[in-house]
């Protein structure tokens, strides 16, 4: 990657993940590099399994990564902080409500406070609160990516420790970014911030160069994340599954570290679909797009259990749409406003009921025309307005408004 004069000023970006767990980390850096800004990514390095992934993307990049072990002593403060939150209030320090959080903010701070930057931007709350110490040490500007909504997930001590290092930091920012306008609305009705949407897509260059024809035999589905789970909704699907009169099967991409993926091929075995469900492991992030490219379907069955859940809009949805592939949306509030913009590249249903997820699979496997029809769609949308090379103009036009601002105050 050809590296640019760092005319525009100096940003470090903060995550608490590993780079390889974080997509957002990586197209920002890569979108403001190439913008000429001079640009350091300060991440863990604590996840064995990605460790690998970490060094090849590291090793690719025009920009400057620090990578942070985590701190054995990294530990949430617990009920100590409970107490200590009752006495202090509001006015509890940021630093102590990140320690009880749980979380690197430590190791993040003062890896971050050796990085000089005009603009800090925090991404997860550990994230956050290690950029505003940065930000406040040198003098910089703040800036926070709200991936997800976080007072809308954790335990209630970590929503109110949320909640204390959100309303110090965030009316003190000069660029937030949004991953969804459900989250966006939150962010502002709480702290009157007004975010920009900066949708979880991906760069046109990951995608296959040509569409992939649609089969028209067994109707294949895709699901990929992480580490496999039993709150995704593939439990409905693969009850689902057992109802077609299609013949459909499921490919499950991600770790198994919790056992989660042998609970899930009990349920098949239990409802004799075993032999049309697939582990698969986990991929390098820059292949999933490629990966998802044959399947006739990629499901985001988000579930209802947080309101974290029910307003963002994962990076799923946008992998299968810019692999030419249409997408089974679960019913929640973010998916449901989102489906009439993807038109017939969607399909929304309930996973309280298995029949009806069956008809939508049965009724799209058995019609050559729709099938190809969510796919012409799929892939169009992927092309025009679904990309990182669209999508990036939101980051940009925010950051360079942060730097302007700056300019005038001066």
């Amino acid at each position: 990657m050809t590296t640019l004069s760092p005319m525009r000023g100096a940003i470090c970006i903060v995550s608490p993940g590993n780079l390889a767990s974080n997509p957002r980390v990586l197209k920002e850096a890569d979108a403001l590099h190439e913008a000429g800004y001079a640009v350091t990514a300060v991440v863990c390095d604590y996840t064995e399994a990605l460790r690998g992934f970490d060094d090849e993307i590291s090793a690719s990049v025009g920009w400057k990564v620090q990578r942070v072990p985590r701190s054995a002593s990294e530990r949430p403060i617990g009920l100590l902080a409970g107490s200590v939150a009752k006495l202090a209030g509001t006015h509890m320090p940021v630093a102590w409500a990140a320690r009880a959080y749980g979380g690197p903010a430590a190791a993040l701070t003062r890896a971050a406070s050796g990085a000089p930057a005009d603009l800090y931007i925090g991404h997860y709350i550990a994230g956050l609160a290690a950029a505003g110490r940065a930000a406040l040490r040198r003098g910089a500007m703040l800036g926070f990516d709200a991936e997800d909504l976080h007072t809308g997930e954790g335990t209630a001590l970590q929503v109110n420790m949320v909640r204390t290092i959100e309303g110090v930091l965030l009316p003190n920012c000069r660029h937030v970014t949004a991953a969804a306008p459900l989250i966006g609305k939150a962010y502002h009705a709480r702290y009157g911030v007004e975010p920009a949407t900066l949708l979880n897509v991906f760069p046109l260059a990951m995608a296959p160069a040509k569409p992939v024809c649609a089969g028209q035999g067994t109707f294949r589905a895709y699901w990929f994340s992480q580490t496999v789970g039993l709150d995704r909704g593939l439990q409905a699907f693969i009850q689902a599954m057992a109802r077609t009169t299609a013949p459909v099967t499921l490919d499950i991409r991600g770790g198994d570290r919790w056992g989660h993926g042998d609970r899930l091929m009990e349920l098949a075995r239990e409802l004799g679909v075993a032999g049309r469900v697939n582990l698969l492991p986990m991929a390098a992030p820059q292949e999933m797009v490629r990966l998802a490219a044959d399947y006739d379907i990629g499901l985001s069955l988000e579930t209802d259990v947080g309101e974290n859940r029910r307003v963002c809009l994962t990076n799923k949805i946008f992998t299968y749409l810019l692999a030419g592939v249409p997408v089974l949306l679960s019913d929640t509030p973010a998916q449901d406003a989102l489906a009439p913009e993807l038109g017939a590249a969607a399909r929304v249903v309930s996973l309280a009921d298995p029949d009806g997820i069956a008809l939508v699979l049965d009724r799209l496997a058995r019609s050559p025309a729709a099938r190809a029809e969510a796919r012409d769609t799929a892939w169009r949308l992927g092309r025009e307005r679904y990309n990182w090379d669209v999508e990036k103009g939101a980051l940009l036009g925010s950051v360079e408004r942060a730097f302007a601002s700056r300019r005038v105050a001066a």
